[in-house]
């Protein structure tokens, strides 16, 4: 039976408590990062949170300034039982596809992570070939705060490396748009063409006959 506590505004933990009445032990979340963006790897993470030590704040990575984000990033590394965070690069994203490149990142983390989950709380998605209970909860970042707490630790981890390819590539702006299409990253692209680490099949980056057709998702850093 999926747990079906009623629709929430604020993200809280009545997902997994209703897991837990379940019988289920060990319930983690699970999120992505940078999967609308046209440079840079994908990231996710896998969170499994203590029950009783959930620290306050956590909502989706989107709603947070930069700086509290970055707290509770540091709160949840030194207070869930554990954390794992994977990467997939940007020519494997090129060569699967983003959503596979995105659900290989997922399967990745939630492989890394001891203790075993029994349980996944996923945005959105569902992770086939992974052998425990799952939930895809629309919008699971901003309802949920294992998925919220996922969705913190991995955009942190993303957007640090994709500062530091700034500092590579500096025309690009990747330290305050890391990857994303906005308006100077696109002029870059047309002035100095695309650097090493772009995905080429993305509509942005690629020739229109030649891209994916995946939108340009702005306003998610």
């Amino acid at each position: 039976m999926s747990p079906k506590p009623e629709p929430a505004t604020i993200c809280n933990y009545d997902w997994e408590e209703q897991l837990f009445t379940e019988g289920c032990v060990v319930v983690a979340g699970v999120d992505e990062v940078g999967r609308g963006c046209l440079a840079g790897p994908v990231f996710a993470a896998a969170v499994v949170l203590r029950r009783g030590d959930i620290p306050d704040g956590i909502d989706d990575s989107k709603k947070l300034p930069r700086p509290r984000r970055e707290e509770l990033a540091v709160e949840i590394h030194s207070r869930a039982l554990a954390v794992a965070i994977a990467r997939v690069e940007h020519d494997e994203i090129d060569r699967i596809n983003i959503l596979q490149a995105s659900i290989l990142a997922m399967k990745k983390a939630v492989s890394s992570l001891n203790p075993v989950p029994d349980a996944l709380l996923i945005d959105a998605l569902r992770l086939p070939g992974v052998d425990c209970r799952q939930h895809g909860i629309i919008g699971g970042d901003a309802k949920c705060v294992s998925i919220g707490a996922a969705s913190i630790v991995a955009k942190v981890a993303r957007d640090q490396v994709m500062r530091e390819y700034g500092k590579i590539y500096p025309e690009y702006g990747f330290d305050t748009n890391v990857g994303y299409g906005t308006a100077t990253h696109l002029e870059a692209l047309k002035k100095f063409g695309p650097t090493e680490i772009h995905r080429m099949t993305f509509r942005g980056v690629a020739k229109p006959e030649e891209a994916d057709n995946y939108p340009i998702e702005q306003g998610l850093f």
